[in-house]
């Protein structure tokens, strides 16, 4: 193992790193295998020599960025970090370009060292499942995994899916069609959808079925050839769900399951079949389970800390029930 320090000298640590160390706690996410400790204006840095080397570098390059303009947000810390060699180090060495193009020209690529495993496994496994807190971009990189398979001519349709079943809310009380009443349910897939396909071809596409969004009830008796197929919120899926789901695979076809197990809405949490299936799935040839966590969180800085607070209420619970 080696150690480093790095000083902030003649700069202020908060004025640089936020309050509570903000910004650092996203700059530890770009490294998970090193140890940062902030102490005052110096930052001891403890991993792998290659690891280290790579983190001081990016420390300097950021220095010298908050003493050219005088600031350092969010927004400039991830276009710093995420350049080709630090992509090349968090993939192992396996570097992956945009994945799409999203509707303004901005390039859609994997932010995190477990949305790069995403993308790295799509290339070898057929059923990926991938599990983890809320904002770790999970459903975000397998929607954009699929729009790239089909703009690639690699499947010939998209099949959004998820369980219709919400804390507190079930569809028969909601007002309006099956439509108007699925919608909403389904907006956060519509949402990604938006960002990465211009709304004429995306009207289109579902239109003529190239890409459909239905809830998982709807996928009993199909067979699911050539298709890239995505259940989302998969922790919500029943076992005799999961396994009807499971056996919808067709030929040529890529199946990805997106679910946080923290978040089980159904009656009993031994009901669900993510649960099941990560217990059976795990180590066969083809299949690959990633699990994400707080490190890999890309929405607001503070929905890491919310993670963090109520996994340690979790645990503290699950001691005293013991």
């Amino acid at each position: 193992m080696t150690e480093r320090v790095i000083m902030l000298d003649g700069i202020d640590p908060v004025v640089m790193l936020g309050p509570n160390n903000r910004l650092l706690d996203q700059i530890q996410g770009y490294f998970p295998k090193v140890k940062i400790i902030a102490r005052g204006n110096e930052i001891k840095c403890i991993g792998e020599a290659e690891e280290v080397s790579l983190f001081a570098g990016k420390m300097t390059d950021l220095i010298e960025y908050y003493r050219h303009y005088n600031r350092l947000d969010e927004e400039d810390l991830g276009r710093l970090m995420l350049d080709d060699d630090h992509m090349r180090s968090a993939s192992g060495g396996e570097f992956e370009d945009a994945l799409v193009f999203g509707t303004g020209g901005k390039p859609v690529r994997a932010r995190t060292v477990n949305q790069l495993q995403l993308v790295k496994e799509y290339g070898t496994s057929d059923l990926i499942i991938a599990e983890g807190p809320a904002g770790t971009g999970k459903t975000y990189t397998a929607i954009a995994l699929a729009v790239r398979a089909l703009k690639n001519h690699e499947v010939k349709k998209i099949v959004l899916t998820r369980p219709a079943v919400e804390a507190g809310e079930r569809l028969g009380f909601l007002p309006g069609d099956m439509r108007e009443k699925l919608d909403p349910y389904l907006q956060p897939l519509y949402d990604a959808l938006n960002d990465m396909i211009p709304f004429r071809k995306l009207e289109q596409w579902i239109e003529d079925g190239t890409i459909q969004i239905a809830p998982l009830a709807f996928m009993r008796g199909r067979t699911l050839e050539s298709s890239f197929v995505i259940l989302d919120e998969a922790q919500n899926a029943t076992i005799s769900q999961l396994k009807m789901f499971l056996t919808r695979m067709g030929a040529s076809s890529k199946f990805i399951l997106t679910g946080d197990t923290t978040q089980i809405d159904l009656p009993r949490r031994s009901e669900s079949g993510l649960l099941q299936a990560m217990r059976l799935l795990t180590g066969i040839e083809g299949i690959a389970v990633i699990r994400f966590d707080e490190r890999d969180i890309v929405r607001h800085r503070l929905v890491k800390h919310i993670v963090r607070a109520y996994d340690e209420e979790e645990k503290t619970k699950n001691g005293d029930n013991k």
